[in-house]
């Protein structure tokens, strides 16, 4: 699903986490277990080197 978004958005944000089709998998809390604290890093580093 997050391969699926950036292509479509050519990024990730946070936030976008808390709407369809994340929502309906656990949305940003999911989000939040899986990843923890390294999610905004994440995010950021993924989103910096789309842009690259």
């Amino acid at each position: 699903m997050i391969r699926d978004h950036i292509a479509a958005n050519l990024g990730i944000e946070p936030e976008d986490f808390e709407y369809a089709p994340f929502s309906q998998h656990g949305g940003l809390g999911k989000v939040h277990q899986l990843f923890g604290d390294k999610l905004n890093a994440m995010s950021e580093e993924l989103n910096e080197t789309l842009a690259a």
